[in-house]
């Protein structure tokens, strides 16, 4: 990770794993905005911050819709990691509430307001 570019979003900071996701979901933190209900474990043992996106299926059912979505979740999260990056590192779990399809600007505004509240 040492000496990366800002704004990238490297495989590592990815959250995958059965056993890291299940200790996310069990140990953390739940929260909510205006668009997401997202779930926060503090100090993840690493060196850097891993998200994950979720959009569930109940919701959009179309594959296209429900990965555009999670590519406008992932583009404003790998903007704004670094405006946001805290002492200790975390993993984030983002969960799409709305039953529409919004666009790059609402979200990039909410995935920083909670980038803000997990940074307080």
């Amino acid at each position: 990770m040492k000496g990366q570019a800002v704004h990238t979003l490297s495989k590592e900071e990815r959250l995958c794993g059965k056993n890291d996701i299940s200790r996310l979901l069990k140990d953390g933190k739940y929260g909510f905005s205006s668009l997401f209900r997202y779930c926060v474990l503090r100090d993840n043992g690493l060196e850097y911050n891993r998200f994950m996106v979720s959009v569930p299926k109940k919701s959009f059912k179309r594959a296209v819709k429900r990965n555009l979505l999670k590519r406008r979740i992932r583009e404003s999260y790998r903007l704004l990691k670094s405006e946001y990056a805290g002492g200790c590192h975390v993993d984030i779990l983002f969960i799409y509430s709305p039953k529409e399809v919004l666009g790059f600007k609402e979200i990039y505004s909410d995935v920083g307001n909670v980038l803000r509240r997990i940074s307080k």
